[in-house]
């Protein structure tokens, strides 16, 4: 069965098909049902779907269907493995205004916002595209008649749980070196933007991959826990918060499984006097607005390293010219309205100034919305500066100097991002030497390693050995197999030959 496209082209709330499970190639009712959940677009505040809740048969039926094509799927040469990823590609590229707009009503993006993580999906299926020729096992005579050789083989059947910030690119970061590697792949969008998934499934298909080889199971907990359980999944990986992750992480490793799961993140950006206007300003509002803030990488905490009050200056005044609705998308729900919000007060309350103040903000038909917010003057031990606020709010840390700011950055739990602002190199080299973060930016406020590099955080940021993405996701979905080969007795012997 095909599913038409998303077809709207606008804003306008538009209802879309139900998201059930993809198992074996086929649309199906769940199994272990736990009911169902309505799929809001955030925008609007009402539900433009619904999303089966499913459990522990459905995991079982996903991981059957895996199996079926497993053995031939892994027989194929690796270009061939690949070959499905330029097509999917080309079908993307086919279907990106769908894919887009799809994206925006189901998490509340913007237009342009959702086109970006629709190209930056098609970047990580190109990275799959070129696997062949970087997957290569190396080899070497290591004494006279003696060589060992690096294989990269396929662990079978593996999971991920993804968010609903990035409904497209996260499994996306999954997906090709998982399938490229030769395995199958269970995937438990999050139930929030399940809809991506559903076109994603029916591109997989159209592409020429077997069936079986991309499987979809639908739910909330008892999904998750189901994936971290079953004996035939050997490895998982988890995108989410880092309580989840951390939960998640020792539960898969607890049944035997390879598992790397990334959390949260409380990122810092410091900012010295010498910094470029312009760059900092202007990279400042993209880190902290893009996205409402829902993103790992979002710029929360900015170290304001003595007088850098121009600059603040330019921050306020771009922050507040933002309108939300066409400059800054919707917040995922209500209760994540609150939450933001009540950071605020409780800042406010605390004695910090809120220089911009996006409580209150509204577009379209009603919906969920939180402007560009500043806080100036936030106490370093409150919760504003400690927590993970997940949304567009900035909290500005004023200290005396650089050792001061990366004493606060260091002492953060999480270490996912850092960045500084700076035209002198060596601030930059005494920031990027000095910060305990994974990722880090000189006059960049969202430092994504684009691949081959691999994303992925330090600290409570990440669970897990190695990166998601990039090479190291390779690695991470395959196992090294070691081979050492003989053929004729060496007349000169050594104690190895």
């Amino acid at each position: 069965m095909t599913i038409a496209n998303f077809a709207t082209t606008s804003y306008d709330f538009t209802p879309y098909v139900a998201a059930r499970n993809w198992i074996g190639g086929e649309w199906q009712d769940a199994r272990d049902n736990h009911g169902s959940l309505d799929v809001i677009n955030p925008r609007h505040g009402k539900a433009m779907s619904t999303v089966v809740m499913s459990g522990a048969a459905d995991v079982d039926a996903a991981v059957a269907a895996a199996k079926v094509n497993l053995k031939a799927w892994q027989e194929r040469p690796v270009r061939e493995r690949a070959a499905v990823f330029y097509k999917l590609r080309e079908l993307m590229h086919r279907d990106i205004e769908s894919l887009t707009w799809l994206v925006s009503h189901e998490n509340g993006k913007t237009y342009g916002e959702a086109k970006a993580e629709v190209l930056k999906t098609i970047e990580c299926v190109e990275y799959g595209c070129s696997l062949p020729n970087v997957a290569a096992g190396t080899q070497l005579d290591v004494s006279r008649g003696v060589n060992c050789q690096i294989d990269y083989a396929p662990i079978g059947v593996v999971a991920g749980v993804t968010p609903f910030n990035f409904p497209l690119m996260v499994p996306l970061w999954m997906l090709p070196q998982a399938i490229v590697g030769g395995n199958a792949f269970i995937l438990k969008p999050s139930e929030q933007t399940p809809l991506s998934t559903i076109a994603l499934a029916e591109l997989f298909a159209e592409a020429g991959l077997p069936d079986g080889i991309f499987n979809v199971v639908n739910g909330g907990r008892e999904a998750v826990e189901a994936l971290c359980d079953h004996p035939g999944i050997g490895a998982f990986a988890f995108v989410g918060s880092t309580r989840v992750a951390k939960l998640v992480y020792g539960r898969a490793a607890m049944s035997g499984k390879r598992a790397l799961c990334l959390g949260g993140a409380k990122n810092h950006l410091i900012v010295v006097p010498d910094a470029d206007l312009e760059v900092a300003a202007g990279n400042i509002v993209a880190s902290f607005t893009g996205c409402a803030g829902q993103r790992c990488m979002a710029a929360a905490n900015l170290l304001a390293v003595g007088d850098v009050e121009h600059i603040i200056d330019e921050i306020k005044l771009r922050a507040a010219a933002i309108e939300v609705g066409s400059g800054i998308g919707a917040i995922n729900s209500s209760e994540s309205v609150d939450r933001i919000t009540g950071y605020i007060a409780a800042a406010e309350a605390g004695g910090a100034d809120v220089v911009v103040d996006g409580r209150g903000k509204a577009a379209d038909d009603g919906g969920y919305w939180v402007g560009p917010t500043i806080i100036d003057g936030v106490d370093p031990d409150s919760a504003a500066a400690k927590e993970e606020i997940f949304g567009p709010v900035l909290s500005i840390i004023r200290v005396k100097d650089l050792s001061e700011a990366l004493s606060i950055e260091n002492g953060n739990p999480y270490g996912n991002a850092s960045a500084v602002y700076t035209t002198s190199g060596d601030v930059a080299r005494t920031v990027m030497g000095r910060a305990e973060a994974g990722m880090c930016g000189v006059n960049v406020g969202v430092p994504v390693p684009r691949e081959p590099f691999g994303f992925g955080g330090w600290n409570d940021s990440k669970f897990g050995a190695g990166n998601i993405t990039g090479w190291d996701g390779f690695r991470f979905w395959t196992r090294v197999r070691k081979i050492t080969t003989k053929w004729a007795l060496q007349k000169d012997q050594n104690w190895m030959s």
